[in-house]
Formats: structure tokens, C-alpha cells, sequence
């Protein structure tokens, strides 16, 4: 009688289980862990939520009337151009640059945002920041400048170098470099767009804190313009010079002509101004209510 060939799979069975009761149960194998996102320049489709804002953003105002019209742009033919994010622990993202379509792709209702992920350090993320926003032509003046700060605290860098990196003027980062000199109530009216550049600019003349906050309270109050914020500053700094612009600009009066001004005035008990030229010229009444004009009309026997 031949030996079957045959392998019972019951003994088998247990033929397993007893070596597992000897060595224990054999290890299963760990899953395996996502491989990382690699920086391909191409755009991937990356959920909202897991995309954190960038803590090192310049920009501290966004205007909401833009963001708006940015979302409604979103909702009929999507984001144009991809946000910029960085890999985080645990499968999340940060913003380098593009925080108002992310923001904007939130208020369509969207889910994901096409982000170009790249691969940098914290400094690297931190200066592409700032240089991008310093780049675009919305940020106030004053972001512009605290910008310019950091660059040059957090990175070292030179007025030069700062210039080079954002494609701007020297000149114009040291301008905007000197208005972190500005008193903190005028930085905000300059914030706020209060005051532009140009009468900051002009006020910062003055040096004093001191001088700066009042000036700039009489340009606000009396709506003056970049020019006449210059003139005015210019005659804070010089005001003998001013003194004698101004007496050079008034023509001298003839005595009988100021006599006559002198005699209205106190006849009719208001301010007259007469101007003369070679006997031609006009008699101007000031007046500030009905009584006074009633008073004229009496005066002339009407």
C-alpha cells in the first residue's frame, strides 16, 4: 500500500499554530508611512483647512471689497494662479505666499486651493514672504516699512541688498525705513491712509516728536495737500524767512486808501477791504449773517 502524498491541511493547521505558541505570534507588517510631497513645481489640489496661515505675514489689513471680488472671481473660473505652501508635521501646510486667494477661495465655499508646494527652512519661508508682499503695489506704507525692518533685522541685510531682492530704488527703502521715526498716533493716521507717504515724508522734517504730532493734527484738520505740507514745514523750519515772504507779498497801501478802509469799518462795523489800482478797484464787505447784511443795506440808506 503506498504512503499518501497528500498534506492534511487540519495538521497544517496545527502544525502552525504550534510553532506560533513556541516563537509567538509572527510581527505584522507596519504600514507604511505617506511618502512626502516632492517639490515638483507642479500645482496639486491641497485642502483648505489643512493649510495654516504664514506667522511671518506683513500685510495686517486686507481690503474686504477686493477679497470679495477676488471670491466672486474664484467661484466663476477658480483660482488662477497656485498658492505657495511649505510642508508641516502631520500632514499639514503653511502659506508662503498667496494668502489672499487662499483667503478669497474660503468665501467661494471652496474645499481645496492649487498650491505648488516647495521644500525651505524657516528663514527661507520667512524672507520669500515678506520680499513677495513687498513686491506687490497694495501694501500701506507702513507695512512696507516694518517689512523693510525685518529684512534687515531678521536677515542682515543692507538698504542695497533689500533694494536689490524686491526690485525697488535704495532710496526709496531708506524712506521708507525713516518712518518707523514717526510718533505711534501718526504711523496709524498713516496706516489708515489719513496722511499719505508724501506728507509723512514732509513732516518727518521736523525731528521733534513733539512738532510731528502737532503739524500733522493741522494738516489733518485743515485738509492740506503734499505741497502745501511742504511749504508749511518749510515755514516751521525757517519761519524768519516766512516773516519776510509774506511782507514782500503784500503791496503797500496808500494812506488815504487805508483811511477810508479804517472809517468803513467802523461806520459799519465789519471787515471792508479795498483794493486800488491807480484809482480803479473794489470795495469788499464781509458779513456773517442776515444782521449784517441788514446793517449794510441801513448803512447805504436802502
Amino acid at each position: 500500500m503506498q504512503a499518501s502524498t497528500q498534506t492534511d491541511p487540519k495538521r497544517r493547521t496545527a502544525l502552525g499554530k504550534g510553532i506560533e505558541s513556541l516563537l509567538g505570534p509572527r510581527p505584522q507588517a507596519a504600514p507604511a508611512a505617506p511618502a512626502p510631497v516632492e517639490s515638483t513645481g507642479k500645482p496639486l489640489e491641497i485642502a483648505l483647512d489643512k493649510i495654516e496661515r504664514n506667522p511671518n505675514q506683513t500685510r495686517t489689513t486686507f481690503d474686504e471689497a477686493k477679497l470679495n471680488e477676488l471670491a466672486q472671481s474664484i467661484t466663476a473660473t477658480g483660482v488662477v494662479q497656485p498658492v505657495t505652501v511649505r510642508e508641516l508635521p502631520g500632514g499639514r501646510y503653511q502659506l508662503i505666499m498667496g494668502e489672499r486667494r487662499w483667503r478669497a477661495s474660503q468665501m467661494a465655499g471652496k474645499t481645496t486651493v492649487p498650491a505648488i508646494v516647495r521644500q525651505v527652512s524657516d528663514e527661507q519661508a520667512m524672507e520669500m514672504t515678506i520680499v513677495e508682499n513687498l513686491q506687490r503695489a497694495d501694501l500701506n506704507p507702513m507695512e512696507q516699512a516694518r517689512a523693510y525692518e525685518r529684512l534687515s533685522r531678521e536677515f542682515k541685510l543692507t538698504q542695497e541688498q533689500m533694494a536689490q531682492r524686491t526690485g525697488k530704488d535704495r532710496a526709496s527703502v531708506g524712506n521708507f525705513l525713516r518712518l518707523l521715526k514717526l510718533p505711534e498716533g501718526i504711523q496709524s493716521l498713516v496706516e489708515e491712509g489719513v496722511l499719505s507717504f508724501g506728507h509723512a515724508r514732509a513732516l518727518l522734517a521736523l525731528e521733534a516728536a513733539e512738532r510731528i504730532a502737532t503739524a500733522a493734527n493741522k494738516v489733518v484738520a485743515l485738509s492740506m495737500s503734499v505741497r502745501q505740507t511742504e511749504t508749511y514745514v518749510q515755514g516751521l523750519l525757517n519761519p524768519e524767512a516766512r516773516e519776510k515772504k509774506e511782507v514782500a507779498a503784500k503791496p503797500a497801501v496808500d494812506p488815504n486808501v487805508r483811511e477810508a478802509q479804517e472809517m468803513l469799518q467802523r461806520k459799519l462795523g465789519l471787515k471792508v477791504h479795498i483794493e486800488d489800482k491807480k484809482g480803479k478797484g473794489r470795495v469788499v464787505i464781509e458779513y456773517s449773517g442776515v444782521e449784517d447784511f441788514d446793517a449794510i443795506l441801513g448803512a447805504l440808506g436802502e
